[in-house]
């Protein structure tokens, strides 16, 4: 740190050095500047930039469509796609769609995704219990949670806080 100086100081200091006279904080009274290479320093930003974007893991989405009258063998093979997706780390988002007559009788629907739901359930993390949305019904599952499902937690009585005491005088003074 070189302390507070005229605009014209620093900038000629900079120029002696071949580098740049950058304004870091300019709402600061005096306002605050850094000399530095500013080509490098964006240089190293966009490197930075990169390797976050880089390390960033993107979840991916499939999806596997049923109708009610999805027959066994065409089931099971849904069901093997749906466990490949899973070991992959992919979200599976399952629908269902009614078409015609099959409106008449969507707990058939329901009955076929509860089933898919019931022999994954050691499989997989449901994310969105089945729900219906005109005439499409839809779930989105997981891969299961490294740390597995948290347990709700107990309900405490007196629903206050809790607080330790380390010892408490004769007079009734809390001693920390």
């Amino acid at each position: 740190m070189i302390g507070v100086m005229a605009t014209r100081e620093a900038q000629r200091m900079a120029d002696e050095r071949g580098l740049d006279l950058v304004e870091i904080t300019p709402n600061a009274v005096p306002p605050v500047c850094k000399i530095m290479d500013y080509g490098k320093f964006k240089y190293e930003e966009s490197i930075k930039a990169k390797q976050a974007r880089k390390a960033q893991k993107v979840q991916k989405v499939k999806e596997v469509k049923f109708h009610p009258g999805t027959d066994t063998n065409d089931f099971n093979y849904k069901l093997n796609q749906i466990r490949g997706f899973l070991q992959d780390g992919c979200k599976v988002k399952l629908t269902l769609q009614y078409r015609g007559r099959e409106n008449a009788h969507r707990e058939l629907g329901e009955d076929v995704i509860n089933r898919v739901l019931e022999l994954l359930k050691d499989e997989c993390f449901v994310e969105q219990a089945p729900k219906t949305l005109g005439r499409v019904l839809g779930a989105l599952i997981g891969p299961p949670r490294k740390n597995g499902p948290r347990p709700a937690r107990e309900h405490v009585q007196g629903g206050g806080i809790r607080i330790s005491v380390s010892g408490v005088s004769s007079n009734g003074q809390i001693q920390a």
